[in-house]
């Protein structure tokens, strides 16, 4: 699949404020990973999170921007597969000696051989845009789930997932993948991020501000700054508004997806 291309967010045009957010059915059990907040993550998933330079690299970004003085302590790792489930991934081998994260490049390129040991503080799953709440795929979703959950505890990381969004022609889908993501949540006590439900939010608030690519599915750079800001809020337990990272974004529009961004965690945790 080809990289997206960019889209500018252009102008914006607010929505009523009084329009309401989005919710969901369940709610989630856990709500923090505090006191003890992952550093590092790797993220499993497909396309949604590969575009616009990875969400990955935006995430340590937000982070570093946000704790300069420890920029060094954190580590994101992507590995995605276009089009994939989560039951296309082979999660343990991700976790093998010498593999993942062997070595990496400081600020100057230099090469440094990264210490064997503990590869990440926690794994961050998605499943195909629609597979948690296909006819046919769902039942997939749910088993491995549970699989690469236990995989991910047993090589001593927390398994999260990522709750990705409605395609931009289909917001009835937005209910039920929050739905769907939240109970798999709860069944492995694993920490939920609530992308989706930010999108919606999105959408309702300045329904100017494009968060789709062309085919109605993947991210925009507005939407990948959108859901990386919701990572960084629940990863963090810290508001995201004022990060000085926007991602070529104007300050003005970087602010209201921030501010979306952290509005939609406080909510789906209930803080």
């Amino acid at each position: 699949m080809p990289p997206a291309q960019a889209q500018s967010a252009g102008p914006t045009a607010a929505s009523p404020a009084t329009a309401a957010a989005p919710t969901v059915a369940t709610r989630p059990k856990v709500t923090t990973l505090g006191p003890d907040f992952p550093k590092s993550v790797l993220f499993v998933g497909n396309s949604f999170f590969y575009y616009n330079n990875g969400i990955h690299s935006q995430l340590l970004a937000l982070e570093r921007a946000a704790d300069p003085a420890n920029k060094a302590a954190y580590k994101a790792i992507m590995v995605t597969i276009g089009g994939s489930g989560l039951d296309w991934h082979d999660m343990e081998s991700y976790f093998r000696p010498g593999g993942l994260g062997g070595y990496s490049f400081d600020d100057q390129n230099n090469v440094i051989f990264n210490k064997p040991g503990k590869l990440v503080d926690a794994a961050i799953m998605m499943d195909c845009s629609q597979c948690p709440i296909h006819p046919q795929l769902k039942g997939a979703f749910t088993e491995f789930a549970a699989k690469d959950s236990a995989i991910v505890r047993k090589h001593g990381a927390r398994p999260i997932f990522f709750m990705s969004w409605a395609y931009a022609d289909k917001p009835e889908m937005t209910a039920e993948l929050a739905e769907a993501y939240t109970v798999a949540g709860n069944a492995n006590d694993a920490l939920v991020i609530p992308a989706g439900l930010a999108f919606a939010r999105m959408r309702e608030r300045q329904q100017d501000l494009n968060l789709y690519a062309p085919d109605k599915r993947h991210p925009s750079p507005a939407g990948t700054y959108l859901a990386v800001n919701v990572v960084f809020a629940a990863l963090t337990g810290r508001s995201p508004v004022g990060n000085s990272y926007r991602a070529g974004l104007d300050e003005a529009t970087a602010k209201t997806i921030q501010t979306v961004a952290w509005e939609t965690v406080q909510d789906y945790y209930g803080k």
